[in-house]
């Protein structure tokens, strides 16, 4: 049977979520706007963090903070009004905060015909960065409702959200592919087993997406899910984008002539249109020089820089990837910013937030690759962008670097090392992968020695078995704890059950 919500009961469910605390003057009539995604917050910092909801018309956002869930006292800032420009979206800067603190928000939409009506408002929270030591602990994963695996109320939702917010992290990183553009859910997917998975199902992820409003819907999608929503309005999610925003080990120059999916042909278009939704939907702050960058520092506390790397917006075409010379992949301008924040952080941990792994290797077709990684040997071709960023690190006596990343759908601990590798001129690190949230998992891949990765771990199917559904339990994320005791850092690989997989501890180095 298939389960097809219309716009309405999308919009109820929304407003389910709104919070028992009035906002003064709430209109109780039956035509008032609806809140209808829930609230999330983003890129938190130790005074601020930016704050996202969605009405159902045109209105006025009204937001006010507190800390305490009570809202004494509470803190108005100014209103922001919200339209169909940005798909009726707000996304606010909370200022001025006190660091280290829970903080409460809420959010009430004011319709703008009549700004007697009012919606019921709904809360929120996130506790701000620490401006000295104090335990530190978040997660991270990628790769959300991908291959076809969307909904499925009566198997509890996305319930790897449910298990990440048991830990009550300080914050989560959203490693890329936060949707996937390119995937239309089905209403039933018949298992293994005989049984029905049964997708919650709305027009626009009937088909790929293509105009704005599809792309703006495979976000919305997600957030019916009733473990996002709870999820979001708890916990600060810092997110980075990959390819399945747009479609599938997509690059910039690539058009889509014999892909009879799109009726758009350009890449260019369709990214575009991809990145408006994608900044309407999350609460990322925004870089006035380039308005769509996703690369940037996220520092939180003493303790911890986070890097967001974007390997998808600046990189050359996919292909064999064997050249001799260097091969766009960061871009110049990104790997300069990079060795810029790297060189002057004083973060005793400095984690690189990257939307692809170094040393597996991830193919587009038979003759070409996606990621750096192009089979064993010297560095060539996009190599040479990871190359130039281990070998500064080295040099400029970065210390404490740990590599985090998603995309390939299984887990894995990976120990990079000078003495296993083709290119030698650079210190030992580790890279961790972990995911999906809640796609198809395949795995495990093949590995590249230029950098000479080690895999300690992995967990991925039984040989043979490929696109899983979320059901077979196979859905990871990762943990991480830094320790204000001793400055350890404890990395921790678990499933959606929270089960604990595998788990090692990293002293850094103080010197």
């Amino acid at each position: 049977m298939s389960i097809r919500i219309t716009r309405r009961q999308a919009l109820a469910g929304g407003a389910a979520l709104a919070g028992s605390l009035a906002m003064p003057g709430l209109s109780r009539a039956a035509t008032r706007p609806l809140i209808t995604h829930g609230v999330q917050s983003g890129d938190v910092a130790h005074d601020g963090a930016m704050i996202w909801a969605r009405a159902d018309r045109e209105s006025k956002m009204m937001v006010e903070w507190s800390t305490t869930d009570t809202f004494a006292n509470a803190t108005r800032v100014q209103s922001l009004s919200v339209g169909d420009t940005s798909d009726f979206t707000g996304k606010m800067l909370l200022e001025g905060l006190p660091s280290d603190q829970d903080i409460f928000y809420r959010v009430a939409m004011a319709d703008l015909s009549d700004t007697n009506s009012v919606s019921e408002a709904v809360t929120g929270h996130f506790r701000t960065a620490p401006g000295s030591l104090r335990d530190v602990s978040f997660v991270w994963s990628g790769d959300t409702a991908g291959q076809g695996w969307g909904i499925d109320e009566e198997r509890g939702g996305m319930t790897t959200y449910a298990t990440m917010l048991g830990h009550r992290p300080d914050f989560m990183i959203h490693s890329g592919d936060t949707v996937y553009a390119d995937g239309p859910l089905s209403a039933e997917v018949e298992l293994k087993d005989g049984t029905m998975w049964k997708n919650v199902m709305v027009e626009e992820k009937t088909k790929v997406a293509e105009t704005l409003n599809e792309f703006r819907a495979a976000h919305k999608y997600n957030m019916l899910d009733k473990n996002v929503r709870a999820f979001n309005a708890e916990v600060p999610i810092l997110y980075q984008w990959d390819d399945h925003e747009v479609t599938n080990n997509w690059y910039p120059n690539e058009t889509f002539a014999s892909d009879d999916r799109y009726t758009e042909k350009s890449a260019a278009k369709l990214f575009a249109r991809s990145a408006q939704a994608f900044f309407e939907m999350y609460p990322i702050r925004v870089n006035a020089a380039e308005p769509k960058r996703v690369y940037r520092k996220v520092s939180y506390g003493p303790m911890l820089d986070v890097f967001f790397l974007d390997m998808r917006t600046y990189r050359d075409d996919n292909d064999g990837n064997r050249q001799p010379t260097p091969k766009d992949f960061l871009g110049a301008e990104q790997i300069a910013w990079l060795k810029g924040a790297l060189s002057t952080s004083k973060a005793t941990w400095k984690v690189i937030a990257a939307d692809m792994p170094i040393g597996m290797m991830v193919r587009d077709g038979k003759e070409a690759f996606e990621n750096m990684a192009n089979g064993d040997g010297p560095v060539l071709g996009r190599e040479f962008d990871i190359a130039e960023v281990l070998s500064f690190i080295k040099h400029a006596k970065v210390k404490n670097t740990v590599w985090l990343t998603a995309d390939v759908h299984y887990t894995a601990a990976h120990h990079y090392s000078p003495e296993r590798a083709e290119f030698q001129d650079f210190e030992p690190f580790w890279e961790f992968v972990s995911g999906p949230l809640h796609a198809g998992t395949f795995g495990p891949s093949e590995y590249d020695n230029t950098f000479g990765p080690k895999v300690e771990f992995a967990k991925a199917p039984p040989e043979g078995e490929f696109n899983l559904p979320p059901s077979d339990g196979y859905q990871f994320f990762g943990k991480v704890d830094i320790s204000a005791a001793d400055r350890t850092m404890t990395v921790s690989l678990l499933d959606a059950a929270d089960t604990l997989l595998w788990s090692t501890t990293i002293a850094p180095d103080l010197a």
